[in-house]
């Protein structure tokens, strides 16, 4: 082992630690891998971005601009229209969602189909009277597994296709992961609804208002004459609430509703305002005493807040690229950067009783909000978050609707006809879009994910890294030198094993790009296909179904179904030994090695 490929070694191992681990966002984690392999010459420095301009890249950034279009213009809005005469039914719910969801994985972001219709599942089954961890975890493995059918439906394909392009000259084309994509979905689809489905951990609480028992921490406080409040700016009343842990959500002075009460420090306080309280019951009740408030019925507040005229409620899932993740309210003055309130906040199904302004908040939370419409969604949109009601503007079929599927299926088409290549398509697919209005300019990469293309960014150095050093040949050595008596089959195999294995604690692109180079030179040192162990890791990578932090889309479904970290293995663990028993016949039958 040389020096070079020990030092890369170790520089591997601790992203593939700070990865599992969790601490740092994985994007920041995998440029300071990259930075640190240049910093010892095993990327060199001119090269150090090549990643960010590689095929792969710009592929899934195109993919992801495409699929915001398609959502945003209502283009699929149409599916959901078949889900709700289903709600009352759980078996043919949960087998519409699923096949919708694994449908629509097979040609847009996979993380987009889910962030489509996991409120519409949401909701029909709170209407049903089912929690939505019913439907939930099918819903979110579904759209995992429809991305295995084309060369678009998931990153790993994407990558793979260009890994073996720049090994052999030529890449797989958009439909050559159906035969065992496709068969590997549609098993695992029949397995959740034959049996899977009962396997999931149901609780009784997951997304829904009555998660969050808001009524036990809204509350009303009237000035009165002693109050040492009175005659003092609105602005010392809320430092003094918030040294208690108390939020003030809203007052009415002189009878007039106070709007956006965080801009208005200096309003002076009256006898007889009233003023709404978040926090537990005995801080606002001490708070009072202490200062000289009346407590009058928490209904009043409850209603003013729940069922204003002039604002609304609405529930959001923190997704993995929103800025919030990692910090508290009170790192990011939450309510006066939003302009709204932070009502409360849930981690796998259990509300935050403890003091909200310190609740670091994680991927997959659930966040109530209150505010004014217009508000709610500019924050919505400045927090990345992905709301768990049905977004009627985005759903609603318009004029812009048909012009934006005819783009993508024309697209798509030239691409799978091998007429010009699948960057131009979905590139030029892009600009249509741009063209038409479909995306606005100044929302055109709203939809892409950018932590996700910094991670492929700088992972695709290092991967290059992995061969111009020798170090993969170093890793190929002693796989063979512990595997090599194995038959070709369970050489496959082991690959396929491995691969889903690192997977299910690691990004599934990083994990592609790990695996590629270490299969295909396994394959041609044995002298066997390197297609069917790039197959392999194809299918390996995408299948993260044991852990919520194998896949974004089982991290977002975390919150709002009420799951436990545990809860996952108990579909998941089955579903992919299914996937093993099916994937290793369909790659010896479509790619013989």
């Amino acid at each position: 082992m040389t020096f070079q490929q020990a030092v890369l070694l170790l520089i591997l191992a601790a992203l593939l630690g700070l990865l599992v681990w969790g601490r740092w966002r994985y994007d920041i984690v995998t440029l300071g891998a990259l930075f640190t392999a240049g910093v010892f010459g095993l990327v060199p420095q001119a090269e150090l971005f090549s990643g960010f301009g590689n095929p792969a890249t710009i592929t899934v950034v195109l993919v992801l601009i495409v699929s915001f279009g398609l959502t945003k213009s209502g283009a699929v809005g149409f599916l959901t229209e078949l889900i709700e005469p289903v709600s009352t039914r759980p078996y043919l719910h949960i087998a519409t969602l699923t096949f919708l969801a694994a449908f629509l994985s097979m040609f847009m972001n996979n993380v987009g189909a889910l962030a489509l219709l996991m409120p519409i599942a949401i909701q029909s089954t709170s209407k049903a009277g089912r929690p939505p961890a019913e439907v939930l975890m099918p819903l979110s493995f579904g759209s995992i597994l429809g991305g295995l059918v084309t060369q678009i439906g998931t990153p790993p394909n994407i990558l793979i296709a260009n890994y073996r392009r720049e090994v052999t000259g030529e890449s797989f084309t958009m439909f050559d992961f159906a035969p065992v994509g496709g068969g590997i979905a549609i098993c695992g689809i029949l397995f959740m609804l034959l049996v899977g489905w009962k396997l999931v951990k149901v609780r009784k609480k997951s997304a829904g208002l009555e998660l969050f028992d808001v009524e036990e921490y809204l509350f009303e406080l009237k000035l009165t004459k002693e109050s040492s409040f009175k005659g003092k700016p609105l602005g010392e009343l809320k430092d003094a609430l918030q040294k208690q842990d108390l939020e003030l959500l809203g007052m009415v002075h002189k009878r007039e509703k106070i709007p956006d009460i965080w801009r208005h420090r200096r309003q002076v306080i009256a006898v007889n305002d009233l003023l709404m309280i978040q926090g537990s019951h005995d801080g606002v009740d001490k708070f009072a005493t202490a200062n000289k408030m009346q407590m009058i019925s928490a209904e009043n507040a409850q209603k003013d807040i729940l069922h204003s005229k002039d604002s609304r409620i609405t529930e959001v899932v923190v997704t993995p690229g929103s800025l919030v993740v990692g910090q508290t309210p009170a790192d990011i003055l939450f309510n006066r950067k939003f302009n709204i309130n932070l009502l409360a906040a849930s981690r796998s199904g259990t509300p935050h009783r403890s003091r909200l302004r310190e609740f670091k908040f994680n991927v997959g939370d659930v966040l109530l909000l209150h505010g004014d419409e217009i508000d709610i969604q500019d924050a919505i949109l400045k927090l990345n978050c992905y709301p768990l009601a049905e977004r009627n503007l985005d759903l609603k079929r318009s004029n812009k609707s048909m012009p934006a599927l005819l783009t993508f299926v024309i697209a798509i088409s030239l691409a799978a006809f091998g007429v010009i290549s699948i960057q131009l398509a979905l590139g030029a697919a892009t600009v249509v879009m741009a063209i038409l209005n479909i995306v606005p300019v100044r929302e055109f990469y709203d939809g892409v994910d950018w932590p996700v293309v910094i991670l492929l960014g700088a992972m695709i150095p290092l991967g290059a890294a992995l061969e111009t050093t020798g170090t993969t040949t170093l890793l190929v050595n002693a796989i063979l030198g512990l595997a090599g008596g194995l038959s070709p089959v369970l050489i496959v195999a082991l690959i396929l094993i491995i691969t889903m294995t690192v997977s299910d604690v690691l990004n599934n692109a990083a994990t592609a790009i790990l695996m590629a180079p270490i299969a295909y030179n396994i394959a041609l040192s044995l002298d066997l296909n390197p297609d069917a162990f790039l197959m392999a890791v194809a299918v390996g990578a995408s299948c993260a179904f044991l852990t919520p932090i194998g896949h974004q889309n089982n991290a977002l479904i975390m919150g709002p179904g009420g799951y436990k970290f545990g809860d996952y293995w108990r579909m998941g663990l089955p579903l992919e030994i299914i996937i093993v028993a099916v994937a290793l016949p369909l790659l010896l039958i479509f790619w013989p090695i």
